[in-house]
């Protein structure tokens, strides 16, 4: 295997794989994820054929929003390990070729940071409360609404029992805003980063990227903002933000890299930020978010591809995060597209056809130019858990919608391993704790050992296609031919003759294009058919009938 420093450009076909770390492996056998756990199945990181795994928060937190809400970057949750066994997590996945993303959360931290608990002691007016957005009045000084539903500010309490200043929180109020017009707040940010890299990330993933900024003057929101208009996002001043940071990432040995949260409807403000002196990548949620249709997911794979050319940075494609719908549910439903506002309880889904469907998206995503994100258990197939008992849900999305949002801990619950009951093999049977969100009994389908024993499973189906992704120079970043199949399939050919030709089809059945063979499909192929909600990828022979070329950046 060639060290994982050895590539610089490493990033820009890559394969990584979310951790989210209470839900991925219990290593002590409290019922919660922890590093111990990870360090024990690096092996099965290795053997699934990533290149990097994306851990979702791992500091000290509170965990009032599954550890976004950070009280220290320099440690790690208790629950969760050491710093010393971060640092022996990081080298030990580097010994496999598998390098180490973590999250950096820059909007916000805890309401147990230090910064923050001093700004409540010493009072209004004072250079601690400046890091934040402090602001007086009796009103509510603006009506901003959160992502997480409700207002956005909340007031203090002073030491006499009166009503004290108000202080802004995107999020939770529990997750206090940093004010980044502060050169504190900046300086801070950039050695989290040192500190990090000095440990060997080989990158950082930025939540909640383009919120940084707020308009100073806390206008309200326009009715229609122009660019760089609205007083919470996409702000123009962000891009110094990120100038500075990019240029930390070059002082460290090796490409380490800036991938973006960040949720734009404006495709070029999107790709603004992947400017060759600002981030290398971020992530693509208009494919995340559309529906299962042809149509509709050839719009937005030519949308990216079209906008990432021009700044040379290659695109992203993800199917789902710890935020998501999983897709094998998603796509089981009548409204298979994907938004946070429109998630309640008791949506119908058709698991049958969702599988088949994800069977089919997971081939496509990674035929596509660009670099691949797997969320933990997508590569099991595990459905969304959609029964959870409302006194034991946790994430504050829920709550603060007023018991109207099932929130995110369906798509959370800690994954199978082993067995045919719970805790599956994500704790030992002889555990003292029950894993923290109760999974469901029909996980023992779900389980890593069942699917290693079953040749047609969605493991052997991910284990082929990033084998088959790793050994075809086609596949990865580079060029994609449109093929004319039809307007109710999608065909591309990656590479040139000898490359890989990838077909999907939908609910419809699709005659394959001539080929010398089959190199893997989502479900069975016979008579150069492929049948309905289907990916094929196969040996292309060399025909006329491309249609339309659409180049991204050179592999």
């Amino acid at each position: 295997m060639v060290p994982a420093t050895d590539d610089p450009d490493w990033w820009r076909s890559a394969v990584i794989y979310q951790i989210y770390p209470r839900s991925f492996a219990d290593g002590n056998g409290d019922g919660t994820g922890d590093l111990a756990g990870v360090r024990s199945r690096l092996g099965y990181l290795r053997d699934l054929g990533v290149d990097a795994i994306w851990f979702t928060p791992w500091y000290a937190s509170p965990l009032a929003d599954g550890g976004y809400d950070v009280s220290d970057y320099r440690a790690i949750h208790p629950d969760f390990g050491t710093l010393a066994e971060a640092e022996l997590l990081i080298r030990e996945a580097l010994e496999l070729g598998i390098r180490t993303i973590i999250d950096i959360v820059p909007n916000h931290v805890s309401d147990q940071h230090p910064w923050f608990q001093a700004a409540l002691a010493a009072g209004p007016g004072s250079p601690e409360r400046e890091r934040f957005w402090f602001v007086d009045g009796d009103e509510l000084p603006t009506k901003w609404v959160s992502p997480f539903a409700g207002d956005t500010w909340t007031r203090t309490t002073n030491p006499d029992g009166t009503p004290g200043q108000w202080y802004l929180h995107l999020f939770d109020a529990k997750q206090p805003d940093l004010n980044w017009n502060h050169p504190d707040v900046r300086r801070e940010h950039e050695e989290i980063l040192r500190f990090w890299f000095a440990r060997g990330a080989g990158g950082v993933r930025i939540d909640s990227a383009a919120l940084l900024i707020k308009d100073p003057e806390l206008g309200e929101v326009p009715d229609n903002p122009g660019p760089g208009e609205h007083p919470t996002q996409d702000r123009d001043e962000l891009h110094d933000v990120y100038r500075g940071w990019r240029a930390v990432a070059d002082d460290y040995p090796g490409t380490r890299v800036l991938v973006g949260e960040i949720w734009l409807p404006e495709i070029d403000r999107f790709v603004a930020y992947l400017r060759p002196d600002e981030m290398h990548t971020a992530f693509n949620f208009d494919f995340l978010g559309r529906p299962w249709d042809a149509a509709q997911l050839r719009a937005s794979i030519d949308l990216t591809l079209g906008a990432h050319a021009p700044v040379g940075a290659p695109s992203t494609w993800v199917l789902s995060n710890h935020d998501v719908t999983r897709p094998v549910t998603r796509y089981g439903r009548a409204d298979s597209s994907f938004a946070f506002l429109s998630k309640r309880f008791g949506t119908p889904t058709d698991l049958e056809l969702g599988t088949r469907r994800a069977r089919a998206a997971a081939l496509l995503t990674a035929a596509l130019p660009g670099s691949l994100y797997i969320y933990q258990g997508d590569e099991l197939g595990l459905p969304e858990v959609e029964d959870i008992p409302r006194d034991l849900i946790q994430d504050p999305m829920h709550y603060r919608s007023g018991g109207v949002d099932p929130g995110r801990d369906g798509c959370r619950v800690p994954l199978p391993w082993s067995g045919t009951r719970a805790p599956f093999g994500f704790s030992s049977p002889h555990a003292t704790g029950t894993p923290w969100l109760p999974q469901p009994r029909q996980w023992a389908l779900y389980t890593v050992e069942a699917e290693e024993a079953d040749p047609h499973s969605m493991l052997n189906l991910y284990r082929a296609a990033l084998r088959i992704r790793r050994a075809e120079p086609a596949l990865g970043d580079g060029a994609l031919t449109w093929l004319d199949l039809g307007a109710d399939a999608l065909g591309f050919r990656r590479g040139d003759a000898d490359g890989v030709i990838s077909v999907t089809s939908f609910d419809a059945p699709v005659e394959l294009p001539p080929h010398r063979e089959v190199l893997l499909a989502s479900s069975e192929v016979a008579d150069g058919v492929l049948p309905p909600n289907s990916t094929a990828w196969l040996r292309p022979q060399h025909q006329p009938g491309e249609t339309q070329h659409h180049p991204n950046t050179p592999r």
